[in-house]
């Protein structure tokens, strides 16, 4: 049976013990140590000696090193003594660590609130400044590249424009045709009102063409393909081969980021035409069958409803939104720390940020193209 005896030593007192301090006497370890506890009351210093122990398990180290623990804890100076080698091991590996405090709730909301705020605000301007950063590092990776001063990798560009273009075309003409087709239904709906349901090509076009098309890829970009990239690349960062390509004298921006950031400027725009004429053909489907109007009538409507420049806005945006999706989702992937935790985390803010980024950056882009009236 673990047992414990307290005796008086100079300066303060010396614990004794003995017997078995093992797993299968769990409840005796606990209650020896919580007597021990209250015997030694408020010494200066005591020495806990484990010599007179037959025998010492991993549950038997911990109520030890608990025990010291809350003396300690009491004001209490605690030595633990063990001759044996192998228990000063165990008693070294094995410590006790209390919980931490459960911190009490906050009753000021409004302080909370401003505070959560606050921290979001920092927050954000270190991602915008760390996003520049890498900006300027993708830039001065490209510029090397133009001037000749690395190598441009071709091969690894076609064959990340398969990836982010080729096989994101059906996913990209369904979704385009299906919300093509919902925006004629319900134009044709309201129009019906008022005799004029052959505008529904003029409405569709300038929607599709300038807004629409674009946003919608660029969203369904950000999630199919910038959550591959940052998935990738953390898990590249968890084995630590970005790391050892630095090692070889290598620059990550150049061989990983760069062929995938251009893949996605060359890319989205070629989507986003892709995008507007499934669109459009949806749209003018559901205008035939819902509301009657002709291919004829729907092309004559068309041609005479947009300009030139109504097609230009929409790819002017895609670009610059490729640019913002591809930054987001390899700043995410490089910032991958080493758990599947991390790396699921940072795959979820890729996907969140960039679809954030890509609706500021068409609003910015709407009010910019809305002064200078084109």
């Amino acid at each position: 049976m673990p047992a414990g005896v307290v005796e008086a030593a100079a300066g303060g007192s010396r614990i004794a013990l003995s017997g078995a301090w093992v797993s299968g006497q769990a409840s005796a370890c606990e209650a020896a140590a919580a007597e021990l506890l209250d015997e030694v009351g408020k010494a200066g210093r005591v020495v806990i000696d484990t010599a007179g122990m037959t025998r010492m398990d991993t549950l038997g180290a911990w109520v030890v090193s608990r025990l010291a623990s809350n003396l300690r804890g009491a004001g209490v100076e605690v030595a633990v003594q063990a001759d044996d080698p192998s228990r000063r091991i165990l008693l070294g590996e094995v410590q006790y660590r209390p919980l931490p405090e459960k911190p009490g709730r906050r009753e000021e909301m409004a302080l909370t609130m401003l505070t959560d705020i606050g921290r979001t605000m920092v927050s954000a301007w270190e991602d915008l400044a760390h996003g520049v950063g890498f900006l300027g590092a993708f830039m001065a990776s490209l510029g090397a590249m133009f001037t000749g001063r690395s190598r441009f990798r071709f091969t690894a560009l076609v064959t990340q424009l398969e990836r982010v273009g080729l096989r994101s075309v059906p996913i990209i003409v369904l979704i385009s045709v299906i919300v093509g087709a919902i925006i004629a239904q319900q134009s044709v709906f309201q129009l019906r009102t008022f005799g004029t349901v052959h505008f529904v090509a003029d409405l569709l076009g300038v929607l599709v063409l300038r807004e629409l098309a674009v946003l919608i890829t660029a969203i369904i970009i950000a999630g199919r393909t910038g959550s591959s990239f940052t998935a990738e690349l953390g898990s590249m960062k968890m084995r630590e081969e970005i790391d050892a390509l630095r090692t070889m004298g290598l620059d990550p921006i150049a061989i990983l980021v760069a062929p995938r950031i251009l893949a996605l400027i060359i890319g989205l725009p070629l989507l986003t035409f892709i995008s507007s004429m499934a669109m459009l053909f949806g749209g003018g489907v559901v205008a035939l069958v819902y509301g009657g109007v002709s291919p004829e009538t729907f092309l004559s409507r068309l041609q005479n409803g947009i300009a030139i420049n109504t097609f230009v806005v929409g790819l002017v945006k895609a670009p610059f939104m490729a640019l913002v999706v591809g930054l987001i989702a390899c700043i995410e992937g490089f910032a991958v720390a080493g758990s599947a935790e991390s790396l699921g985390n940072r795959t979820t803010s890729s996907v969140v940020k960039a679809i954030f980024m890509v609706i500021i950056v068409d609003g910015l882009f709407a009010m910019f193209f809305a002064a200078i009236k084109y």
